[in-house]
Parts: structure tokens; sequence; C-alpha cells
């Protein structure tokens, strides 16, 4: 395979390739290659776009929710885990403010509402409500035979959503698609179709505030780490199965920069959530409050046991409520080689000594971005911020 382009993509999720992208590091480390980087998101083509959840394009990255690579992966696509990263986050289930639930036993006899997208190749929002609520029932020994699941239609797909403005970031999702993220479950809680909804991630707070909504659970602070896996937790680093064969070199490159970012967000907190807040297209209130103060220590990437299981977990949920239709060996969809290399190129040269780091990463002055690129395709305008260095 001849590699021209690397795609990326990312869901609005905190992430450290999030924040290496933003900051411009992945740019500036394959342009000796004279490889173009860009995002999956700003191609014209829709199948092209559409691989964010399909994973079908070559020499791909994708950092995001588990589940979309997950059933790639059960439908033969090309696609393989190279890390994982987990940030507690906001897990919600919500009841209007007048209603008369006010814990998890009372949405016994209940209307729980399970969106439906009707035009996507896998519906994984759906699959993160139910896992949700099972979770949550769970806490008190309810099951889904104790409640009522009402089913909400939705015709829009994802990618309708997708503004095309904001594709040079990469992200999935910006401030305007993201407060429209549940608005069919919105309409059926306010208008009493259903009496509860589940949500999670930053728009989870964000919809919260909108409606005024009481929380009933919020898995996200449950004890058990077992209560919170799902979607988003934890987030998988994904890369194209023939990229990582034949440019493994470039694969470790680039995770590298991933590790090296999640050390520089631990040192820049504030400035880590402003990326943060972009990213998942909400105010950095918001951010804060989905993913709490502690997010900065929780992006590095690895393959921990616990992660690993925790993925393992996610398959077999998703494999019993059929979202995906054939079983496999969690080990055949990892790739370790990578992981080990990147880490062993952090140990050799930390970016924590190197120029770029301490002058900012175009070596401007200050590091103020007057002239120089801030992530792809941004002025310094559009980014609206200063990125900060240690000089700071």
């Amino acid at each position: 395979m001849s590699v021209d382009t690397l795609w990326y993509t990312r869901c609005p999720v905190p992430t450290a390739f999030s924040v290496a992208i933003r900051l411009g590091w992945i740019d500036d480390e394959f342009a000796p290659d004279k490889i173009e980087v860009a995002s999956l998101l700003g191609s014209a083509a829709r199948a092209t776009r559409e691989s964010h959840f399909a994973h079908t394009q070559s020499g791909s990255f994708r950092h995001g929710g588990n589940i979309p690579p997950l059933w790639a992966f059960s439908e033969g696509n090309d696609v393989r885990l190279i890390a994982l990263s987990w940030n507690d986050e906001i897990q919600v289930v919500l009841a209007r403010a007048d209603s008369d639930i006010r814990a998890v036993a009372d949405l016994k006899g209940r209307r729980l509402g399970v969106p439906c997208r009707l035009h996507d190749s896998i519906d994984f929002w759906r699959a993160t409500v139910l896992r949700g609520y099972q979770s949550a029932l769970r806490t008190t020994g309810l099951t889904e035979k104790d409640i009522e699941f009402v089913e909400i239609p939705i015709a829009r797909a994802w990618l309708d959503d997708s503004p095309r403005e904001t594709a040079h970031t990469g992200s999935l999702w910006g401030a305007v698609s993201t407060r429209s993220f549940q608005r069919e479950e919105a309409v059926a809680l306010l208008t009493g179709k259903v009496d509860a909804i589940f949500s999670a991630h930053a728009h989870a707070a964000d919809i919260k505030a909108f409606l005024g909504a009481r929380v009933v659970i919020d898995l996200g602070k449950h004890p058990d780490r077992l209560f919170r896996i799902n979607n988003g937790t934890p987030l998988a680093l994904t890369a194209s199965g023939a990229l990582i064969e034949e440019r493994p070199d470039l694969v470790a490159r680039w995770l590298a920069n991933v590790i090296e970012a999640a050390e520089w967000a631990k040192t820049h907190r504030d400035e880590t959530f402003r990326i943060v807040a972009a990213e998942s297209g909400v105010a950095e209130e918001i951010a804060l409050e989905a993913f709490g103060d502690h997010l900065p220590d929780q992006l590095a990437p690895d393959l921990s046991d616990d992660k690993v299981a925790a993925l393992v977990s996610q398959k077999d949920f998703l494999l019993k409520h059929g979202f995906i239709s054939r079983d496999f060996d969690i080990e055949k969809f990892i790739v370790r080689g990578p992981l080990a290399e990147a880490n062993r190129i952090v140990g050799s040269h930390s970016r924590l000594a190197c120029s770029r780091w301490l002058f900012g990463s175009d070596l401007q002055a200050g590091a103020v971005p007057a002239a120089g690129k801030i992530f792809n395709g941004a002025t310094a305008v559009a980014a609206a911020t200063r990125w900060p260095t240690f000089r700071d």
C-alpha cells in the first residue's frame, strides 16, 4: 500500500488524540514524509466520511467510541485496535423535574425512551442507551422485564448533522449538532411520551441543564467500574490494519504524539479543558461538569488488562443484543506492537526536552500563533486562543 494520505477522525469526546491534533503536532511530525494528513470529515465524498463508523478507508486513524470499531471488525472491515483510553464521564438517567421518579427503584413500570436511528450503518447510540439502562437497573436489582421500552424513531443520519464548517478539526459534531444530538428524545420526555431518557458525554450535562431535568442516577459516579462500561468507557484508538502492517513506523510515531499530548495535558489543565470543550461543542463550564477536574490526568492511552476486559464486556453486550452478528477473539482485534514502539520513542526522545515544546509548536516567539497553523485548516482567528508553552 502506497501511503500518500493519512486520514484521521474522532468523536467529540476528550482524548489526547484531540489534543495532539489541535496543537498541530501530528502535521508537524509527518511533514518530512511528504504525506498529507487530512480529516475524513473534510472529504466531499460521503462514503469517505462514513468511514468514521465503518472503518473502510485505508490509511486512517480514529479515536472515539468503542461500538463502531467493534462492529466494523465483526463485519470483516480492516480495522485494528492500537490503544485504549478511559476518562470518567457523566452517564445519567434523566426524568422531568415534576416527575415522581427520584431513584432507580422508581423506574419500575415506567416508560424509558430508546432511540432508533433508521438510516445509519451502526446505531451506536441505541446500544449506548440500552447499556446505560441495563447498568442503572442492575444497581437496584431490576431488569428489563420491570420497565417498558418506548421506541423513538429518528430519520436523520449522523452525517446529516455533521457541520462541514468544523470538518477541519476532524470531530464529528460542532456546537449546533451537539445541541440537536438528542432532540427527539428530549421532546419525548417533555411531552410525556416517555418517563425517562438516558444521556452521556458532554451533551448530557448540556441537555440536563436545558431540560431542567432531575438526575435519577449518574453511573459515571458509580464506585464499581463495571457499571461505567459503555461506548465512551473505554475509548478506542484504532488504525487501518494494512497501514499497521506496511508502515508501522508511521503508526508508532502517530501514537507517540498522542502519548506525549496526554503528558502535556497534565501540566496544562485549563488549556486542556479549552480543547475538550471545543471538541465537544460545549462551553468549558459544561465540559468540566461532564468530565470532572481529574480529566487531564486520565488521557494517557494504553492496553491495560482492565481496559481490555472492559472492551470484551462491551463486545459481549453487543453480541447478546444483536448489534454485532459475529463473535471474535479480542486479541485478533488488538495489535500491541505500535504501542510498545511508541512508548520506546517517547522514552528515548521526550518532547519535554525538545524545542517545540519549550518554545511553541512553530517556534514562534512566545508561541503566539499569528502566522502558523493551529490545527488542520484553522487560522489563529478561528482558533480564538493562544496555545500555551512552558514559558507560561
